[in-house]
């Protein structure tokens, strides 16, 4: 039985009071609740060292929302696997939508920072999905299917295990829209299979695949019941705190 995994990816929100207000409420609302499932937040990087402190010692992981694969150098603006490490992280958010959208990375490029993320021992969450013309156009398979074939390119079946894999459809994510469960299902049995070809059936069966795209508390509980959906990347439902419980409890 995969483990289930939920994330909350605070995107560009939060400066560092806001970030205590609502880990400390998180913390709270979490006390009293039997967690089975991995709980991971994304804060900005501004907040990494202050939330890493205020969640010591509770259920709650730590990851970062990108980083670069270079390990340090004349690269501003940009944040290096063992800055991340320093704070405490354990996860990094690799090949989100916007960043391939609004900021042009490549599938070569996410992967080379997969692959720094893992000899860096941070765990990837890697994300890939279609936009709206893509699934209208009838290629989801392919878009996905390249996605996930670049952003694993010479990463070997050790290293799998340390990877999560997030579909995410672009044309669902902060649109209100959200992939129906039997459309969001059939794309992450399509990863496990792909995956499968990739590696080898046990691999597959072993990855945590999560969903991301408009995940909220009235409809998390039908999207986690698919047989291979493992949890998943929540966006603008993580911002409050009684809202990300919520999704946590039905995982």
């Amino acid at each position: 039985m995969r483990r289930k995994v939920i994330a909350g990816n605070w995107k560009m929100n939060n400066n560092l009071a806001e970030s205590q207000n609502l880990i400390s409420k998180l913390i709270t609302g979490l006390s009293s609740q039997k967690t089975n499932c991995e709980v991971i937040i994304c804060p900005p990087f501004t907040s990494l060292s202050e939330s890493s402190t205020l969640i010591k010692d509770t259920v709650i992981k730590l990851g970062a929302q990108n980083m670069y694969f270079e390990e340090n150098g004349a690269f501003t603006g940009e944040v290096s696997a063992s800055m991340l490490k320093s704070v405490g992280c354990e996860y990094v958010i690799l090949g989100h939508s916007e960043r391939r959208a609004i900021f042009g990375e490549t599938d070569e490029l996410i992967n080379k920072k997969i692959k720094k993320a893992l000899l860096s021992n941070l765990k990837p969450i890697f994300c890939v999905g279609e936009t709206l013309e893509e699934r209208e156009s009838g290629i989801t398979k392919d878009v996905v299917k390249r996605q996930v074939t670049g952003g694993l390119k010479d990463i070997t079946v050790d290293e799998l295990e340390k990877i999560i894999i997030a579909y995410e459809p672009v044309w669902a994510i902060g649109t209100g829209k959200t992939a129906t469960p039997a459309q969001a299902e059939e794309v992450h049995a399509f990863i496990r299979e792909l995956v499968t070809g990739l590696y080898n059936k046990s691999a597959a069966d072993n990855l945590i695949i999560q969903y991301g795209g408009s995940v909220k508390p009235d409809n998390a509980a039908e999207l986690l019941s698919q047989p291979d959906i493992d949890g998943a990347l929540v966006g603008g439902a993580c911002l409050k705190a009684d809202s990300f419980i919520s999704i946590i409890k039905a995982a």
